[in-house]
Order: C-alpha cells, then structure tokens, then sequence
C-alpha cells in the first residue's frame, strides 16, 4: 500500500517535470508546491537544530538548485532520486555555511559587559574635543570645502542632493570633502 504510494507520486512528480522541460508553467506551479512538503520534511529530518527561517532559507536554495538544473532531469529516470541528490548537496552546503557561521559567532550572556575597561574606549561627549574650536574651524575653510563640510557630514545629505544645492558635480564634492577634513585635523590637531 504504502509502495503503491510512493509508486504514485514517483510518476506524478516525473510527469509534471517532464511538462516542465515541455514549458507548462501550470506543471512548473504543481510540482514546486509538491516538492515543498518533501524537501522541508527531509531537511527538518537532518537539520533539527535549525530555526524555522533557517530552515526555510535551506529549502528555498534546493528549490533554486532544482529550478537550475531542470533541464538536466531525465524523464527516462526516476525524479525522486534526482531531486534528493540535489537536495543532499544543498544540504551539505547548508552544513558547511552553518558550520562557518557557528565557528565565527560569540555567544554573549547577561555578564557580558557593554563597553570596554581601557579609558580610551569609553569617552564621554566632553571627550570629543572642543566644539567651538571645531566651529571656528569650519568657518576658517574656503567656501567651497565649508559648503561641502556642511552640506554632507553636518546636514547628512547624500552626494546627488549636495551636487544639486550647489551646482557641482559629485567628483567635485567629494574631494572638497577630503580636503576639508584633512584640513580640519590638521587645524584641531589631529592625526591621520
């Protein structure tokens, strides 16, 4: 019974594969909303551990594999076998990406502190510098660099909305940008 089954949706899902390479779209529609089920089942089977979305992401990839090497189905053989040799391949490139992933990601608790013990990395606002010397500083700039200062870093326009208030192009912009900071470190006295 059981066989007869699985006999069944062997020919099903061959058929509606083959309408596929035949270019049915409506057979293309039938046979992913069948394979679904099954791709989930055999994923969730190996990958237990995975979140849903995770999960969810693994099946989408082996539907995007299917959907690529359709044409390489041969209707002669059985599909299932076919389609779980896909499966197998995108689910070992799941494992390796999980893998990688895991080896890379640090788990933090609730003890996990949320700044760092050495002075230098926690200042304080009055640490930045001196704000009326930065001001003075970005009036002392030739126009060209005071504009592009204040148009891009102080009123965070994007480069198109600055090259259209004054006129200049892009390339423009961005080098009175360097310059204009170089020269504002230079006359706070910063490095770099």
């Amino acid at each position: 019974m059981v066989m007869d089954r699985r006999t069944e949706q062997e020919r099903r899902l061959a058929g509606l594969m083959a309408s596929v390479q035949d270019g049915n779209a409506g057979a293309y529609g039938d046979l992913l909303r069948e394979v679904a089920p099954l791709l989930r089942q055999a994923v969730r089977r190996r990958f237990h551990f995975l979140q849903p979305s995770d999960l969810e992401d693994l099946v989408q990839d082996i539907l995007l594999s299917l959907h690529t090497a359709r044409a390489t189905y041969d209707p002669a053989r059985p599909f299932l076998p076919w389609l779980m040799a896909i499966a197998r391949f995108r689910m070992a490139d799941g494992a390796r990406r999980y893998a990688r992933r895991a080896a890379n990601e640090v788990a933090c608790g609730a003890g996990v502190p949320e700044t760092f013990a050495a002075d230098a990395t926690n200042m304080s606002i009055d640490d930045y510098g001196d704000a009326q010397a930065l001001a003075q500083a970005v009036t002392e700039l030739p126009s060209g660099q005071r504009q592009a200062i204040e148009l891009l870093k102080l009123r965070e326009m994007s480069l198109k909305e600055a090259a259209a208030v004054t006129g200049t192009s892009v390339g423009a912009l961005k080098v009175a940008v360097h310059r204009g900071m170089g020269a504002l470190r230079k006359a706070l006295g910063a490095k770099g």
